[in-house]
Order: C-alpha cells, then structure tokens, then sequence
C-alpha cells in the first residue's frame, strides 16, 4: 500500500495524473448530456458509472507509455523524464477532451459518437478547409470550454509535480512494472474475457439507446481504427436465407406512367418531419415543398436508412442501407459492383446526371457517381460562377436548382438526372437579400429550411416552362433528419422520419397518401415498376407494389433498429431483441411483448438481411450476375 500512500511514491503521482484525464473525460460527458439530453430522455446514474468504465479501458490504452515511462526511477535524466511526461500528458489528453468536446455538437447530426471515418468523411474533397472555420466561429463556445479544461488539467497537473521523489530503488522499480503492466493489459482488453471490449458492450452492459452517452469518442476511434466493419454471418444456410430475405428481385411493370418517362430525383438536404409536410401553413417552413406533396403519393411512414448525407445517396440511387459504421461511400468496400438506377436505366436508353451544387469532390459524390454510372456529374466547377457561392459548401440553390432544369433543356430524352441539394446543411447560409423575406423559427435551421424551399420552388418554375416537364416524374426525398433539441424528434423512433413523395404533373393515379412503411431503399423498385422495365436487379428494399414484408431498417452504435407496423426493434448481436411500441413511446420507452410466433417471423427476417448484407458486401455480390 505504501506505493499508492507515500507522497512521494512515482505510482501514486501517476495514479492521480490518470485521475485528472478521469475527470476531465467526465466533465466532457456532463457536457455531451447536458447538450443532447433530449436524446437521452431515460439516462440515469448507472450510465454514467458505465461511462467511467469505458473511460478506464480508454485511458489505459492511450496512456500506456506515460505510465511505463513514468515508472522509470529518479535518475539523471529526470528533467527530460518530466518535460517528456508533461508533454504527452497535455497532448493525449488535450486530444481526447478535442473529440468528446467535437462530438457535444456533432452528435446533433449522427446520433452516435464519431468513429475514425469521421477523418475520412473530412478528408473528401475541401470539406474540412471549408467548414473549419465556419464551426470555430458558430461554436466558439466549445472553444472556450475546451481551452478551460485545458488550463484545469495544468493546474491539476502541477498539484502532482512534486520536487522530491522517492529514492531510487531497483526492487521496487521491478514491483511496479510487475504490477503495472498485467494491470494494463487487463484493464485495456476491458477484463479478462476472450475478446476485448468494443463499443457493442455499452449496448449490451445498459440500454441500447444511451450508448453514445456511455461511450466517450477517443474509444470509438480507437476501435474503428483500420478495422473491417464487417463480419461474415452464418444465421442459416444461403437456402433458408433466401426464403426469409432475398435481394435478388424482379420489377412489376404497373403500366401507370408512359414508358420512357423521365426522371428527376431531388434529394433535399435535412427535410425532416419535424418542419416540413405540415397541413397548416402557419406551421411550416417549407409550404411550396409540402404543396408537392399534397399532390404526390406519399407516406406517413416514410424513414431514412441513415443519418447522413453520405449514407443517403447509396440507400436511394442503388437501394444499399448504411449498416455498418463507415458509411459504403467511404468504406473499403466502395469499389464493389453494386446496382443503381443509372445503371439499370441507360441499358434502357436513358442519359443520366447527377448535380449537386456542392465543391467537387464533396463527399466523393462525383467519384461515386461515376462509379454507379452516371454519364455526367455537374457541381461548383461546372457551374463556374463564384459570385453565388455561399462561402462555406458550394453554390447557393437559389441559383444552382434552376441553372439544372434549364440543363435538363440540354439532354436527350428520356433522361434520369438526381439532384442533391445544399442550402439547409449547417452552417445555415442565408445571402443577405433573402434575410428578411423568411420565417424564422426555434431552431436555426428553420429558416435555411424556408430558404431551400424558395430555392426548390425557383427549380420548379423554371421546370414548368421546359418540354419534359410534363414527361417526368419526380421523387422528392430528404436525405436525413435535421438536429433538433425537441425531445419527441430525437429519440430513436423518430430520427428517422422524413417525407417521401412520387410527383408527376400531368398523372392523378399517383396522387395518393399511404400508411404504410416505406424507407429510402425502396425507392430504386418503386421507379422501375412505375417505369415499366422489365428487368432482375438487387435491392435491400422493396417496391410500394410489391407484396413483401414492409419494413425498415437502420443500424447505429452496434445496434439494428427494424421497424414494422407500429412497432420498433433493438438487436444486438448475440442478445435477445427488445421490441417497443412506437405509438406509446410518446408516454415512455418501455418494451412491449409480441407473440412468439410473430416474433420469431420477424427476427428470422432481420437476420437474413444482416447475413446477406454482410455477406455479399464482402464477397462483392450486390449485384445481378
């Protein structure tokens, strides 16, 4: 005992200097609650105990050789020893208080805590050069937080920096090293199980929907490192797989529209349910958005297979679902051959685009496109007019959404063209001509929303007077659910909720209004059957007019979520699923029992989509041979 009691014991100053990042990592987590606690309405003190745990298992591993170095004894090299300790010290610590404090905002987006293809997401084009300084101006506030953790840290630091030290003892020296480095290894693994802890113990250890509170950021980035994200699985044999989920698929020509119809997809950046499609007009920020879809067939059930915009242009444009950490875009599996529309519809005679106002190379949207098919992308260089850039993402869709119905003019017909627009991503740009002709509304984004929604109206008025328009049918899409601090849009069940609307101008069949549930993913079947292609093609979603089991699907932190009827799923992997009714999580999160045998029907149909995704994904089979 006297290593940890002696003041002057080398083991208890380095004891209490891992006992400073502790708290500093703490801290952090108070702060990361106190800024989403919307999102973790049923958090409790057994969260933040498990947050400790995870913070121990981090700490070790990230500071292993400041505590091997610092049990070196007293010898005459001690003022390099120190200067060496104290700069690693503020280092690693100044890293891991940079990313949990980068996340208190960040996890507004994503709802998990960030993973190292946060840096490969960055990394895309001139991203990162982009929004550096836009985020260090509009969060100046985490700034300032994390520069007085800082000085805390150093203030702490020197409590322990004490002038005389132990004497210098061999014996003793061997006994802390003999001590310290099982102690590390074990603490590091997360004890003494066959595999070390991953994030997928935070699921398991507490309640699913709280991990990113228990989890800190330098550990899921630690464990994402270079890592494969998936695994083969082996639920079943590929034959009773089949008979639960097969993504190979035939489309249902339904003879609605002419063949040869044209198609334009427009991907509205953050057109969650929580401001949009509003029957009172006093209510919404997007009015001529949700006058589409009163004449549109849409869903009130509509969800999104991601919460990313990275993550959205695969679930739409070739029916792939994020189910892994890393989004496909920016996996090692990116350059797999996979299905799409663009593919499938230039054998049909189609000329294909895809626009997106953004710099070249966001996201690596002109790469991807590329790769899936498309003849032409068109961005910020294509455009070539930088009086309209907005300083922060690319060109404004004020200008960029009617310059592209005006291209449309331009293409051959029949042409399939995806729009992905821009103006309501954060930082929220608004020129200053348009400030005082918007509706403001709680949260900053509402107002950037009315902004895009006079930008898509602009698109449509142009669209009105050119000779396809009465030709095309049109899919209007959010990529993903906005940041929000309402409590009823931030937990699980509604993430993910977003308008979907089928849109033709000149054809009544379509316009229709549907319960049923119906997710990014089908939207690739459901344009080919109101096409009237006959063709095979893989999908991980359905048409609307198919007859298979409706469902969707997401995966975050470990943990699936699958919706069906009025009902959401947890899975994890290894563990019992927990079922919850949707309608009564307005009252409360508790699981809800279901009968076995509807049960047992449902998990085996989960299953059979993971097997497959993972499977085929790895061994490149997404697609029709």
């Amino acid at each position: 005992m006297d290593l940890f009691t002696n003041k002057f014991s080398v083991v208890r100053t380095i004891c209490l200097r891992l006992g400073i990042v502790l708290l500093m990592l703490s801290l952090t987590r108070i702060v990361f609650y106190i800024f989403n606690s919307e999102s973790f309405l049923e958090a409790g003190p057994w969260d933040f105990v498990l947050g400790i745990f995870f913070d121990i298992i981090t700490v070790s591993l990230v500071f292993t050789p400041f505590i091997l170095i610092g049990l070196i004894p007293s010898i005459k090299f001690q003022k390099w020893k120190n200067i060496f300790l104290k700069l690693y010290f503020h280092a690693a610590n100044s890293l891991m208080l940079a990313l949990n404090l980068i996340d208190v905002k960040y996890f507004e987006y994503t709802n998990k805590r960030s993973t190292f293809d946060l840096f490969t997401i960055l990394g895309a084009g001139e991203d990162f050069n982009q929004l550096f300084t836009t985020f260090l101006m509009q969060f100046w506030y985490i700034i300032l937080l994390f520069i007085v953790l800082i000085f805390l840290s150093e203030w702490l630091y020197r409590k322990t920096d004490y002038k005389k030290l132990e004497a210098y003892n061999w014996k003793k020296t061997i006994l802390n090293y003999a001590f310290f480095i099982p102690a590390i290894v074990i603490i590091g693994r997360g004890g003494f199980q066959l595999k070390p802890v991953s994030p997928i113990e935070a699921a398991r250890f507490g309640n699913p929907q709280n991990t990113a509170l228990v989890l800190n950021t330098t550990f899921t980035m630690i464990k994402s490192f270079g890592k494969e994200q998936l695994e083969i699985k082996n639920y079943f044999t590929e034959d009773i797989a089949k008979t639960y989920f097969n993504p190979i698929q035939k489309s249902n020509p339904q003879n609605i529209l002419e063949s040869q119809t044209n198609v334009v997809v427009i991907i509205l950046e953050s057109f969650g349910n929580e401001f949009t499609n509003k029957n009172d007009i006093q209510l919404s920020y997007t009015p001529f958005f949700d006058s589409l879809l009163s004449e549109s067939l849409t869903f009130d059930n509509a969800i999104a297979n991601g919460r990313k915009s990275i993550e959205a242009v695969p679930a739409i444009l070739s029916s792939i679902p994020s189910l892994m950490e890393n989004p496909y875009i920016s996996s090692s599996y990116a350059s797999n051959s996979i299905t799409s529309l663009a593919t499938i519809l230039k054998k049909e005679g189609y000329h294909t685009s895809f626009f997106h106002g953004a710099t070249n190379g966001s996201m690596r949207f002109n790469a991807f496109s590329s790769q899936i098919g498309f003849d032409a992308y068109y961005g910020r260089t294509e455009y070539n007019n930088d009086d309209h850039y907005d300083g922060t993402w690319g060109i404004s869709d004020e200008y960029f959404n009617p310059w592209m119905a005006k291209k449309l003019t331009t293409f051959q017909q029949p042409f399939f063209s995806t729009l992905f627009t821009i103006s309501s991503h954060h930082p929220y740009y608004i020129p200053e001509h348009m400030k005082d002709r918007l509706k403001y509304g709680k949260e900053p984004i509402c107002a950037s929303l009315n902004y895009a929604d006079y930008a898509l109206r602009k698109f449509f008025e142009i669209a009105k007077k050119e000779p396809w328009y009465n030709n095309t049918l049109f899919v209007l899409v959010a990529d993903h659910t906005p940041a929000t601090n309402d409590p009823e849009f931030a937990g699980k069940n509604n993430i993910y909720r977003i308008p979907i609307a089928f849109y033709h101008p000149k054809n009544e069949k379509i316009k229709k209004k549907e319960n049923v549930i119906f997710q990014q993913i089908d939207i690739l079947p459901t344009i080919l059957d109101y096409l009237n292609i006959n063709t095979e093609y893989y999908a991980f979603g359905s048409s609307y007019f198919s007859n298979n089991k409706r469902f969707a699907i997401n995966y975050l932190e470990g943990v699936y979520y699958y919706f069906f009827d009025h009902y959401m799923i947890t899975y994890i992997e290894g563990e019992e699923p927990e079922f919850y009714d949707i309608n009564a999580q307005k009252k409360g999160n508790k699981s809800v029992k279901i009968n076995n045998q509807t049960s047992s029907s449902i998990i085996n149909h989960l299953k059979a989509i993971i097997q497959r995704y993972n499977n085929d994904i790895i061994k490149n089979r997404t697609f029709v041979k």
